[in-house]
């Protein structure tokens, strides 16, 4: 009994879905993941629609969150939000024990006990393309069909996933550019249906007595509190609308600010659609007029969506890139080894490795879970083609740090700056880090913010101070080796070294 729920019919900007759902339940199970929102939802929109009552459910999966450290942003990003939507089912039932389940406990067991404990004939959940999610839903997926229930799937987390979108041989994207176009030419420049959530009020079910709990508190699931609050990141629905109506009008601005870390450029709901407080159709839709209107902004940064998408289905399609190169030529690089490369790698880890727009955005990661776009391409770059090191330690280093950590996303981006992933920057393009930092902080605001040894440093001396005069050093209270380190490497001899690296693939035909 499994359910692919793919079709729909459009009426207005509603999406009605309608295949595989012939059938009407009694009551079904919402398993909401990374769709942590009650509008435009559509694993909720299905269950309502083919069910008299539903259940909402969300498992603090222990096979996720037993490994990760007791203080985690996502873990109180997670828990915050899921009090936001506990409060709103709660309000809707009116005191009639309505509310959100939340069990912490290990998913594929759990949810296959809860369908047996609330007598449900479904579950309903958002599709996810990530290995290690895809495992977990087959077993829970199996369970289901002995206990004779239905497993509902539906897209919810893209626009166009999987292979939905194939070149004219009927192959996967491998290339960014002409993927962007045809995903354009699937819109048409119409907007994308949403799901229709409205009937949530009539259908909620009262939950039983055993499952009326509060929603944990961090304590109660072994973590602490974190900076999240500190920082101003609100979680839920309310605080992606937030971060949505505060980019709207400086949407038309984004090609221009996009790059600079100091500016207020981005939109910075990377986190919210990564747990989906929002909706990707949201984001498209408020893009997607302004960019038909000639708003080069908009263009940019639905693109940017696009680019999402993209990561989605190249892991989708070529699922070997979770763990190796997707141009497997380039599996064949020799990456530094040994103590030093250990050491370096802390350095980097540790912003400490005396270039001060490197060090500056690894403090950034550290210290708020966050990197401006334009810094994970520099920082990415230079652990991978000034240090010599694999870029898989870069990618779970960040997959540890970045809030809005996305599997596809941090994999494609790792694979991009090291040259051996999808239409990745060619292999002799080596990002130098003083003049990247002169261009696009070119003040040395940012870099005085999260390296404030350096903050006494003219404009002139900030990107480079192994190049000031010692007068100038002296001033500013700077003093290399001390209380600012030394670079780690040269760059005109890493370049050197990386150029000789990445020969053993410059003479390969390499697939794209």
């Amino acid at each position: 009994m499994v359910r692919e729920v793919g079709g729909c019919k459009i009426a207005g900007h509603k999406t009605i879905l309608t295949t595989g759902m012939q059938s009407t339940y009694s009551s079904g199970l919402v398993w909401l993941r990374r769709d942590l929102r009650l509008t435009d939802n559509a694993a909720l929109a299905a269950a309502l629609q083919s069910c008299a009552q539903v259940h909402c459910v969300f498992v603090l999966d222990r096979a996720i969150l037993d490994p990760l450290p007791r203080t985690d942003r996502r873990v109180e990003f997670i828990r915050e939000s899921l009090a936001a939507l506990d409060a709103q089912l709660r309000a809707m039932g009116q005191g009639k024990h309505t509310g959100l389940i939340v069990r912490h406990s290990w998913a594929q067991e759990e949810i296959p006990a809860l369908a047996l404990a609330l007598e449900v004939d479904a579950v309903f959940c958002a599709r996810d393309y990530e290995p290690q999610a895809i495992a977990r839903d087959a077993q829970v997926q199996s369970t289901l069909a002995r206990m004779r229930k239905a497993w509902v799937s539906v897209k919810d987390h893209v626009v166009f996933e999987q292979r939905e979108i194939l070149t004219q041989t009927g192959k996967p994207y491998g290339v960014f550019t002409p993927y962007l176009r045809a995903w354009l030419a699937r819109l048409a420049g119409r907007p994308v249906p949403t799901h229709d959530c409205d009937a949530l009020g009539q259908k909620l079910a009262i939950r039983p007595a055993a499952y009326r709990q509060n929603v944990p508190t961090l304590a109660d699931i072994g973590f602490m509190p974190t900076n999240l609050s500190t920082l101003g990141i609100e979680a839920g629905e309310a605080g992606a609308q937030a971060l949505l109506a505060d980019f709207a009008p400086r949407m038309n601005a984004y090609e221009d600010t996009r790059n600079f870390p100091a500016v207020k450029g981005p939109s910075y709901l990377s986190v919210h659609l990564r747990f989906g407080t929002v909706s990707i159709r949201q984001l498209v839709n408020s893009a997607l007029g302004p960019q038909l209107a000639g708003d080069a902004g908009a263009r940019v940064w639905l693109a940017e969506l696009v680019w999402r998408d993209f990561y989605f289905q190249v892991l989708s399609n070529f699922p070997h890139v979770a763990g190796n190169s997707f141009k497997p030529d380039y599996d064949a690089i020799a990456w530094e080894q040994g103590a030093l490369a250990q050491d370096r790698f802390a350095a980097w880890c540790e912003a400490r490795t005396g270039y001060p727009l490197v060090d500056a955005a690894m403090a950034q990661l550290n210290q708020s879970g966050y990197m401006h776009n334009r810094l994970r391409m520099v920082a990415g770059s230079f652990l991978v083609k000034h240090l010599g090191l694999d870029w898989r330690w870069g990618e779970r280093y960040f997959a540890e740090q970045l809030n809005d950590f996305d599997l596809s996303a941090n994999n494609g981006g790792w694979q991009w700056v090291s040259s051996s992933g999808c239409d990745a920057q060619p292999y002799f393009r080596i990002f130098n880090p003083v003049s990247q930092s002169e261009k696009f902080d070119a003040a040395g605001k940012f870099i005085r913010r999260y390296v404030p040894a350096l903050a006494g440093l003219d404009a002139k001396h900030i990107h480079a101070p192994w190049q000031a005069p010692a007068l100038v050093l002296q001033a500013a209270g700077v003093q290399l080796g001390a209380n600012y380190p030394h670079q780690v490497v040269d760059h005109a001899q890493a370049r050197a070294a990386t150029l000789a690296r990445y020969a053993v693939v410059k003479n390969r035909e390499v697939p794209t």
